[in-house]
């Protein structure tokens, strides 16, 4: 990007009218510019505006002390300030020039380009003026190309999102899924488990009552049998009855 230099107006100024002390100051303030003290030249502008100020040169060489010091914000005003106490069409289209060179440096390029068509108005040979001028087009172009392409970033970012949540969820849902089929078949199993023991436990109950009962049975018949040979013995152990003659 071209800029336009300091614009020493203050070499002619006893010619214009003013003081000793304002020409002073602008003169200081022009001397510090070139020794690149641009704060110090700054301070000596502001001194000059407090002396007049409807000091074209005061605002426009303040814009430059402080674009130079990079606050480009307060030389856009004071640039701003410049155009509306220019006292010629030349001075005017510097400080439109140079307004849009601030406005630039805050990336305000649709309001940069106004200002550099503004100067071209004024001055339209400018060639400076005209190749900021395109520059500051292809920066706002690159800008909006950015920009839409941020966009673009984001809607696709945001479509993702959703994708990414849409499977989150169905991966969800499939688990909680799985989860409560894994829940059925357990509990299926326990049941089967239970009436599994449950048959078992009957077919046990109905083994011991059966073998209960053969027992029983054999019990029974051995103790008819023991009676049967206690008989017996007892027979045979009988004495053999004596008759006795009854004494009348």
């Amino acid at each position: 990007m071209k800029i336009l230099g300091l614009t020493l107006l203050a070499m002619m100024m006893w010619s214009t009218g003013f003081s000793q002390s304002e020409r002073s100051l602008i003169r200081d303030g022009n001397s510090l510019y070139k020794d690149g003290k641009f704060s110090d030249a700054e301070v000596s502008y502001r001194k000059s505006l407090e002396k007049n100020k409807e000091l074209h040169q005061g605002s426009f060489n303040l814009g430059d002390a402080l674009y130079k010091q990079e606050r480009y914000d307060e030389a856009t005003e004071q640039y701003r300030v410049a155009t509306t106490k220019a006292d010629d069409a030349r001075e005017r289209s510097q400080a439109y020039h140079n307004l849009g060179n601030s406005l630039l440096k805050s990336k305000k390029y649709p309001e940069s380009i106004a200002a550099y068509k503004d100067a071209l108005k004024i001055n339209p040979r400018d060639d400076e003026t005209k190749y900021n001028l395109e520059y500051a087009k292809a920066l706002l172009k690159q800008q909006q190309e950015q920009k839409q392409q941020e966009k673009d970033q984001k809607k696709d970012q945001k479509k993702d999102d959703k994708e990414k949540k849409e499977k989150d969820q169905q991966n969800d849902d499939k688990k909680k899924q799985d989860d409560q089929q894994k829940q059925d078949q357990q509990k299926q199993d326990e049941q089967k488990q239970q009436q599994a023991e449950k048959k078992d436990q009957q077919k046990q109950a109905q083994k011991k009552q059966q073998i209960s009962k053969e027992d029983a049975e054999r019990i029974l018949e051995a103790l008819k049998n023991e009676e049967k040979d206690l008989q017996k013995k007892l027979k045979k152990k009988a004495p053999a009855r004596i008759s006795v003659e009854k004494d009348w």
